[in-house]
């Protein structure tokens, strides 16, 4: 299963964060960038599968980054491509 770093595969939508997720104090862009991009991270090839076949059926679809310090970070685009939100697992 490959990705495209610089292609984008679906549209993003409005892009918004949680108070956790600003919090990181980590560049959130870059994650975002890879998550359009359809590289979903940290996910079992199970989910990146699910990822896959939710881009063909217009599911939603959810990425997961470690951000350093043990911490990681969602992003999931709603499946209606209307909004993409970057937060922290015990936001969701």
């Amino acid at each position: 299963m490959a990705y495209h770093l610089m292609e984008p595969r679906f549209p993003l939508g409005k892009v918004v964060a949680t108070p956790g997720a600003l919090a990181l104090n980590v560049d959130l862009n870059t994650y975002m960038r890879r998550h359009h991009c359809g590289d979903w991270g940290d996910l079992c090839d199970e989910d990146k599968q699910a990822n896959e076949e939710a881009l063909a059926e217009g599911f939603r679809l959810l990425s997961c980054y470690q951000v350093g310090d043990g911490k990681r970070i969602y992003i999931i685009t709603e499946h209606d491509r209307s909004v993409t939100t970057a937060l922290l697992p015990e936001e969701y």
